[in-house]
């Protein structure tokens, strides 16, 4: 074996921590900004809430005036803005790790669009109990010692947001005694849950999907129709779940009469009894939306500003400036030139932190005016056929940034427009041509592939191969595998799972 030694000399281009901290503010949404500003709050004692006079920003910086037009903003290459972190020896891919969501290599921007008649109204968060606490006010109601409450809120907390029960009796038995909280035998655990099992709504503690159905349906008037609908689900019901109905029919040779009425009573059961509650203050986090940009129409001109007014405003404390200009004169001690040391760092920390979110605030603007500029149409008119083919590397050229800052920009970022809370992602689109060579947005094809699978004979539905033929009379040549790509993306099942009964 040779061994050797050899000296090479390369160069190499890291990220400052200044520049890591820009990254990082652009990627959060308002509400994890407001959380990491409490943070440094707390962390950095020179920091307080309010504005910083001296370098307050005018209205004008906040907002898009009404005197400029976003073409003249954004017409010209030499008005556009600069990335903050753009440098020309600069690789990004060198920083970002092969895993990273905010990483686009082709520089487009994919998701499962939702369907076209989605509500994106905004929702507020429920005031009320939560799920879990309507679930422990029950079992405070009930005549039980004080050890059993204690035993039945462990149960509570081991149901999941779905209302499923996460951990076997048995398993919780071995869990509380192995935490030394309580001595619980299996009669005195089956006992609880099964309290658990009955508190309302119906269904809540089930184990499992098939478990909730019978909790619900044991518990209504056993009629010939629930009584096949129990045999059913205890016996079928993978087949009910792939809409295999004929299969089922045949097999229990029922008249479809018989077989429908008892197909609904299934379908009237909630596989989620959770969602019978209807101040789950979880799903309504889940569905609670705060958008970071506010876009606004008003006589035919558009308005882009940051809905920035629940992120506290911080600045540099003027006693803390005061204090260390003091010690600096007169640090005769050790003990001063610490607090001196001490003081000139936390200050150049703090005024770090507040120039990473005027940096990251500029970005989210600048991007989000690009974006207006680039769907004009689809802002004055509210409707995804306005929306232009549009992708990553577009807006990155109109900005002067780069792809993987505007992917940045807009991954968990919502607008609030006239017509709804709209995310930042729905506006980017890949395209085709259509039959006329024109570039269209798959967002239309995609909206014109739902609104037809809405339409169709659900007791028939549209094969991949009629879809296509579908689409070409519209004007759209469609391959048969992009059709169905692109009903997987719009979470529409296959024909026979689309298949209905009459009348459900």
């Amino acid at each position: 074996m040779n061994i050797s030694t050899d000296l090479r000399q390369t160069m190499q281009t890291r990220l400052t921590p200044e520049q890591i901290q820009v990254i990082k503010m652009i990627e959060c949404p308002n509400i994890e900004l407001e959380e990491r500003i409490q943070k440094e709050l707390i962390e950095n004692p020179v920091l307080e809430i309010g504005e910083d006079e001296p370098e307050e920003k005018s209205q004008e910086e906040n907002d898009y005036s009404q005197d400029d037009d976003l073409e003249d903003i954004y017409g010209d290459k030499e008005d556009r803005g600069e990335d903050p972190l753009q440098n020309e020896d600069f690789d990004y891919n060198t920083y970002v790790s092969d895993d990273d969501p905010y990483d686009e290599p082709d520089y487009k921007l994919k998701q499962n669009n939702a369907s076209s008649d989605t509500d994106y109204e905004q929702i507020p968060i429920a005031q009320g109990q939560d799920f879990h606490e309507y679930l422990e006010e029950q079992v405070g109601q009930m005549s039980l010692t004080e050890e059993e409450q204690k035993i039945a809120r462990y149960v509570i907390g081991n149901i999941d947001n779905r209302g499923y029960l996460t951990r076997s009796a048995e398993q919780m038995v071995d869990d509380l005694a192995f935490s030394g909280v309580a001595e619980v035998s299996d009669e005195e655990m089956a006992k609880i849950v099964d309290i658990v099992r009955h508190l309302d709504p119906v269904g809540t503690g089930a184990y499992n999907l098939k478990d909730c159905l019978l909790m619900q349906l044991t518990r209504q008037e056993q009629t010939p129709a629930v009584k096949l609908a129990i045999q059913l689900v205890e016996r079928n019901l993978e087949d009910l779940e792939k809409h295999h109905f004929d299969r089922l029919r045949k097999r229990y040779n029922l008249t479809e009469e018989a077989f429908e009425q008892a197909h609904e009573v299934i379908t009237n059961c909630r596989p989620h009894p959770s969602t019978s509650y209807s101040n789950d203050i979880y799903e309504n986090r889940r569905n609670h939306i705060t958008p970071d940009f506010r876009v606004e129409v008003i006589d035919g001109e558009i308005y882009v500003s940051l809905t920035d007014e629940h992120v506290s405003p911080i600045r540099i404390s003027r006693d803390y400036q005061n204090m260390f200009t003091q010690l600096q004169k007169d640090k005769h001690t050790k003990a001063d030139k610490e607090a001196v040391r001490f003081l000139k760092e936390k200050i150049e920390s703090g005024r770090n932190f507040i120039d990473a979110i005027r940096q990251r605030n500029e970005t989210l603007l600048n991007t989000m005016r690009a974006i207006a500029f680039f769907q004009k149409d689809y802002f004055l008119m509210g409707d995804d056929c306005y929306l232009k083919p549009m992708i990553l590397e577009d807006i990155a050229k109109i900005t002067g940034t780069d792809p993987s800052t505007i992917s940045r920009v807009s991954n968990s970022k919502y607008v609030q427009t006239d017509f709804g809370i709209i995310p930042l992602k729905h506006f980017f689109s890949e395209s085709l041509k259509n039959m006329d060579g024109e570039d269209i947005s798959t967002k239309e094809i995609k909206k014109q592939l739902r609104s037809i699978v809405d339409q169709e004979d659900k007791m028939h539905p549209y094969t991949d191969d009629q879809l296509v033929e579908k689409l070409q009379e519209l004007g759209y040549s469609i391959a048969r595998r992009t059709i169905a790509k692109y009903r997987d993306q719009l979470n529409i099942p296959i024909t026979g799972q689309r298949k209905r009964l009459k009348n459900t």
